[in-house]
């Protein structure tokens, strides 16, 4: 385990898988299976994962609560800032990699945390951890999975592990040993789930958590044989009956059952001295997710943390929250120099995280379409939704003038009016 203080080991170069494809300035295109071909942007995959998946759980992946006003503003928040590219510059030494935490990476995002990706993709956690491995770039593991954390941390010794808090000291504390134990260096604490949210989209489409037997469920499986037989199926078949693994630290509730009630936990309670609890006893890295005040993350940055994720929950607690894009600089300049300070929410392409960076962002990290990209191509699917949001980022850099992402302020970019 690595102290608070440490800086995570030595410098990674890029993984030995990509160093072998560069010659010169370019990177030779990984040779992508047929099926996904056609698949051009990360949005063409949801657009494949919405005829692959089952109402209900394409309904979990891609809904959020109430109105959706949150979601959709994620997306228009982007488009309120255009570029004002420089010319005449020597860009042919240009690179997406970054350095996060003392370790360098081969692009500048990760994988958030998704619950449940096990239901969207044979394996999804593992899945998503061995792409991410191979392509040098992090992966948060959701506490609401269904693969044991210990399998990740096995599959990707690197991989950062989110926790929802317990609502109760004894075990969080549990909860926190079982990560330790499993070898875990950074963890994320997600902090905006003090009630549950209302997820209307959820019960239109037919989810919940459990999922409980009907014939309606039934009938969204059979109209969906490929997931019926490629994920469900042969999960059942190899692994059993899935359950919510890493909530807390035993075992949770099946993933299917009628009776069955997953337990929450209230957590209306909790405040910043669980957060404190928590900074005490973990000797790892520790990152605050869900922060979207600047008040905040000063209040944060004061408790220990080592690093802040500004985000709404990709708009899945409370709708109306505004886009974390949009008080992205305000916590860059509460929280100073010192605390690295991250974002997810409505990223999808190469040209959204250079306006994220330009705004004050350290990283990024991308959710949705990296499970939609499992769940239709596999870990080949999730390998070829990195290569090409990092192409993306490596091309616009080279049309903005960027030599390096640590280039990119607030010059680069003007702001168009609120879409």
């Amino acid at each position: 385990m690595q102290s608070r203080s440490g800086s995570g080991g030595p410098a990674h170069p890029l993984s030995a898988r990509a160093a072998s494809q560069r010659t010169d300035d370019h990177v030779r295109p990984r040779k992508v299976p047929r099926r996904l071909r056609s698949v051009l942007s990360l949005d063409d995959f949801e657009a494949s994962a919405r005829r692959h998946l089952p109402r209900p759980i394409f309904g979990y992946v891609s809904g959020a609560s109430e109105t959706n006003a949150s979601l959709r503003d994620n997306r228009c928040a982007f488009a309120a800032f255009g570029f004002v590219p420089r010319v005449l510059i020597d860009v042919s030494g240009r690179s997406p990699e970054i350095e996060l935490f003392g370790r360098r990476y081969a692009a500048p995002f990760g994988i958030a945390p998704m619950g449940i990706a096990a239901l969207s993709a044979y394996r999804g956690d593992l899945v998503l951890a061995q792409a991410a491995a191979d392509a040098n770039i992090p992966m948060i593991m959701s506490g609401s999975s269904l693969i044991p954390l210990e399998d990740v941390a096995k599959a990707n010794p690197d991989a950062w592990f989110q926790a929802y808090l317990p609502g109760e000291p004894d075990r969080i504390l549990a909860l926190v040993e079982r990560v330790e134990r499993a070898g875990f260096g950074t963890l994320v604490l997600t902090v905006d789930t003090a009630v549950l949210a209302n997820r209307e989209n959820n019960v239109r489409t037919g989810f919940s958590t459990p999922l409980r037997p009907s014939l309606r469920l039934a009938w969204d499986g059979l109209i969906r044989p490929h997931w019926t037989l490629g994920t469900f199926l042969r999960t059942l078949a190899k692994h059993g009956m899935p359950h919510f693994e890493n909530s807390y630290a035993t075992r949770g509730a099946p993933i299917l059952a009628r009776n069955v009630m997953r337990d929450f936990g209230a957590k209306d309670h909790l405040n910043w001295s669980h957060f404190a609890l928590i900074r005490e006893r973990w000797t790892g890295r520790l990152v605050v997710k869900g922060i979207m005040a600047a008040e905040d993350a000063r209040i944060a940055r004061d408790h220990g943390a080592d690093g802040i994720v500004v985000s709404n929950h990709g708009g899945r607690q409370l709708d109306g929250t505004v886009s974390p894009l949009r008080v992205l600089p305000g916590i860059v300049d509460a929280v100073g120099a010192t605390t690295p300070v991250m974002m997810d929410g409505g990223i999808r392409r190469g040209s959204d995280v250079l306006k994220a960076m330009a705004l004050g962002a350290a990283f990024v990290f991308v959710g949705r379409p990296f499970v939609y990209a499992a769940a239709v191509g596999g870990r080949d699917g999730v390998a070829h939704a990195i290569e090409i949001l990092a192409s993306e980022i490596k091309r616009n850099m080279g049309l903005a003038g960027l030599t390096s992402l640590r280039d990119a302020g607030p010059s680069l970019l003007h702001r168009t009016g609120d879409a």
